[in-house]
């Protein structure tokens, strides 16, 4: 049974992974589309040989700074990766790439320009009250929440019902989300004042790491156009230069918005979730929200 591994960046879930993995014997699997590119080590924190404890990582630094990935695509990279190890143990702070891995993402079937003007031509032809009781006999939920005279809605209900044969509906409600059937899942959840400490210190890390450096190398590399069209976090600030600890300050300031942005998405969006706070709860109680104790 998988186990992931969530919450914003700075929080310590990587750790918390690690942990849960040597207790398993398992393998922690990056879900981090940023951490997954070569060259951006330090900025993305992407774990080093002393974080991973002599647990197996895999899926970390093995795409080029050429790819560009995609919710979708990385999604499928991960699951082959997730598969391919016994007790893995995924990790990462992606709203948007986990409804990716967890093949949560609303898929519409493309409507060609074709069908959308015979649809207008009908409702020019027929009224649009009529092509209303067409789309309530092939999908009454759909109707019931569209006005007979709304042209937009009901010619586009309509077209996508031809190009596709299902109930709009059905379509446009997305997906199943929330927690997959057959996964362990923990937030980890520090409180607000301790999010903000976490980040200000981890970014100080990572300069003191090299950041600004791996930031320069790049550029000189001939990877700034890489670097601008992935927009990592971080990386344009440090690229656009300026005093060290004026562009510092600019970063942590960045990083605790996205953190914020996580953490809200993770609270909204997964409330089912068990949250384990690392400043205040013990890893114990950790392992006994995923079922390991």
């Amino acid at each position: 049974m998988p186990i992931a591994i969530l919450g914003p960046t700075a929080s310590g879930k990587s750790a918390v992974a690690v942990a849960v993995a040597r207790r398993l014997g398992g393998t922690v699997v990056n879900g981090d589309p940023y951490q997954a590119i070569a060259g951006l080590a330090i900025g993305t924190g992407q774990p080093d040989e002393a974080e991973r404890g002599g647990v197996p990582h895999v899926g970390y630094g093995d795409l080029p700074l050429s790819a560009r990935p995609n919710p979708a695509a990385f999604g499928a990279w991960v699951r082959e990766r997730l598969s391919a190890c016994r007790e893995p143990v995924l990790v990462t702070g992606s709203g948007l790439y986990l409804r990716g891995i967890w093949n949560q993402l609303s898929v519409m079937p493309e409507v060609p320009a074709a069908l959308v003007d015979r649809v207008r031509r009908w409702g020019a032809a027929l009224g649009v009250p009529a092509l209303h009781r067409y789309l309530a006999a092939v999908d009454p939920a759909r109707a019931a929440a569209l006005h007979p005279n709304d042209a937009a809605r009901v010619q586009r209900a309509l077209a996508l019902h031809l190009a596709s044969g299902r109930a709009p509906s059905k379509l446009l409600s997305g997906p199943e989300t929330g927690l997959p059937e057959g996964w362990r899942v923990l937030v980890v959840a520090p409180g607000r004042e301790r999010r903000r400490e976490r980040v200000a210190a981890r970014v100080a890390a990572q300069v003191e790491a090299g950041w600004p450096e791996e930031v320069r190398g790049l550029v000189a590399a001939g990877h700034a156009g890489d670097l601008a069209a992935l927009r990592p976090l971080g990386y344009a600030a440090w690229m656009a230069g300026g005093e060290a600890a004026a562009v510092q300050a600019a970063v942590i300031q960045e990083t605790q918005a996205y953190a914020k942005r996580q953490a809200t998405w993770f609270r909204n969006q997964l409330p089912e979730a068990p949250a384990w706070d690392p400043d205040t709860e013990p890893l114990e109680a950790a392992f006994t929200r995923l079922g390991l104790s």
